[in-house]
């Protein structure tokens, strides 16, 4: 597999999702190595000078008062590490654990930390190696950077903590030797360095944009099928109705289904069965677009914060300063998060409603839940409490966390962003609305089946449909459905559902 070259400036959302998720390998640009050792000669000279400079001559936080002398910087930079890997709660996945790396690393071929390039290599070496620190998921704020989990990304780095390597979790200096890396001593400025900023809340965020990518793609996919199955009023989706109204994501969804669904011969006009449809079918391209809308919104904000400077203070090497600022506070990656979560809960609400017109006779006109012999068949009865309960719980997960603050460093640090919790829940909810979505299908293939209409579906449904029927057969009798879900999950996390219908139908706008 191809090297992907480190610049600190030209990191993309495939790039990142190719190291974390297939250990794509990287290495740095030779013009980064050279930014990096400029940077580094200014902090030597800071140093060697007593200037006062936060982080470097002093302490941290309310201790940015405390001068620290040339003898103790290296002990300072140890002591913030050890102090601040205070993390609860279960690690992040390997990916994000491996994006948090990345990213990290990213910001340090800038040039503007002042590490030494041994230090920024290691990091490159364990990435390349597969050593895997383990990071607790809670404990950050979200604004002196991601203090909690970037400290336990350093600690194998140090021979402490804990890491993952080969399929195996183990002390911090096993990991280490194993690998065959040197651990490293910190010197000054590089604790700060390696833990001040957003890096764990972006590698979260930014994953979770990456997916929910696919994840809107495929809500389309499913509301075609929906669409099919309730021989919805193609009416609604003439492109003349949504060029008076011209957002973008709105226009493009709409154009997704009318792709999707040319050729159907399941479709019908207005008035042929019915004058309009409910919500649900009929402003599709209002909602879907709405969201589309909102993720390639929080994908622009990404891509900026994954090529950013989030440390503090900054080294300036034209003027040999080191000034320090805020460019830790996650509030930009903050707010979108909280973004990203509310317009992908807005998916599940809608697929939930499109769920709720199949298995509902008085709405759908199907038998009651898609099943032949109901009263002795369920059917899928109860796929819609799922689904409502994981549309409620989003629901909850999709109230803000940038809106909360609280003080800390005492009062020093006196407003903090919650990134962190916000990229957190993003995901959270991703996962449930990739769930809803799965049922959805099912159930749009079931009322497809019922109503007669596969041989005359349309250029996306068809291959759709063939999609979910390969790991979900018809339901005549009642069988354990959560196989049948988690097997229709399957073809959303892993794209195999998005590919088929690209591959048939052209790529599906965003």
């Amino acid at each position: 597999m191809e090297k992907i070259l480190i610049t600190g400036h030209t990191l993309t959302l495939e790039e990142l999702a190719a190291v974390c998720r297939d250990n794509a390998p990287v290495a740095l640009a030779p013009e980064a190595k050279q930014r990096i050792l400029e940077s580094r000669q200014v902090v030597d000279m800071l140093v060697d000078e007593a200037a006062v400079v936060y982080g470097i001559t002093t302490g941290f936080g309310k201790f940015s008062d405390v001068t620290i002398t040339q003898d103790e910087c290296r002990q300072l930079q140890r002591n913030l590490i050890v102090t601040h890997a205070v993390g609860a709660g279960d690690p992040f996945p390997r990916d994000v654990a491996r994006g948090i790396m990345l990213l990290r690393v990213n910001n340090l071929a800038k040039g503007f930390s002042g590490t030494r390039l041994e230090l920024v290599e290691t990091l490159v070496a364990m990435l390349n190696r597969g050593v895997t620190p383990v990071i607790p998921q809670k404990g950050s704020l979200g604004a002196s950077g991601d203090l909690a989990p970037l400290s336990h990304m350093v600690l194998p780095m140090l021979g402490l903590g804990q890491a993952e390597y080969e399929g195996e979790v183990l002390p911090g200096d096993v990991a280490m030797e194993r690998a065959g890396i040197p651990t490293v001593e910190l010197v000054a400025k590089e604790g700060l360095a390696l833990i001040n900023g957003t890096q764990a809340m972006t590698s979260v965020g930014a994953l979770a944009v990456y997916d929910a990518i696919g994840l809107m793609k495929a809500a389309d996919i499913a509301a075609a099928m929906s669409f099919e199955a309730n021989r919805g009023v193609e009416d609604a989706l003439d492109p003349r109705v949504h060029a008076v109204r011209p957002h973008d994501g709105q226009m493009k969804t709409a154009a997704n289904l009318r792709n999707l669904l040319f050729g159907s011969g399941n479709v019908t006009c207005q008035g042929e069965i019915r004058v309009q449809d409910g919500y649900s079918l009929r402003c599709v391209p209002q909602v879907h677009g709405a969201s589309q809308d909102a993720i390639n919104y929080v994908k622009s904000k990404v891509e900026i914060e994954m090529n950013a400077v989030t440390d503090n203070p900054i080294i300036f090497k034209e003027t040999m300063e080191g000034i320090s600022g805020g460019n830790f506070h996650g509030q930009p990656m903050a707010l979108a998060f909280d973004f990203l979560g509310i317009a992908l809960s807005e998916l599940a609400n809608i697929s939930e409603r499109r769920l709720e017109r199949l298995v509902n006779p008085n709405l759908g006109g199907f038998p009651a839940f898609l099943v032949k012999k109901g009263g002795l068949n369920s059917g899928f009865m109860i796929v819609q409490y799922s689904a409502a309960a994981l549309v409620s719980e989003n629901k909850v997960l999709a109230h803000p966390a940038s809106v909360d603050s609280i003080p800390s460093s005492a009062g020093q640090e006196d407003h903090v962003s919650m990134g962190t919790i916000a990229a957190r829940k993003a995901a959270e909810i991703l996962g449930n609305v990739r769930r809803v979505l799965a049922m959805e299908l099912m159930c749009a293939c079931q009322a497809v089946d019922l109503l007669g209409g596969q041989e005359r579906l349309g250029k996306g449904t068809a291959p759709a449909y063939r999609t979910i029927r390969a790991v979900c057969a018809t339901l005549e009798d009642d069988r354990p459905l959560y196989e049948d879900i988690n097997r229709c999950e399957a073809v959303l996390r892993d794209g195999s559902l998005v590919r088929a219908v690209e591959k048939a139908a052209g790529e599906i706008e965003l």
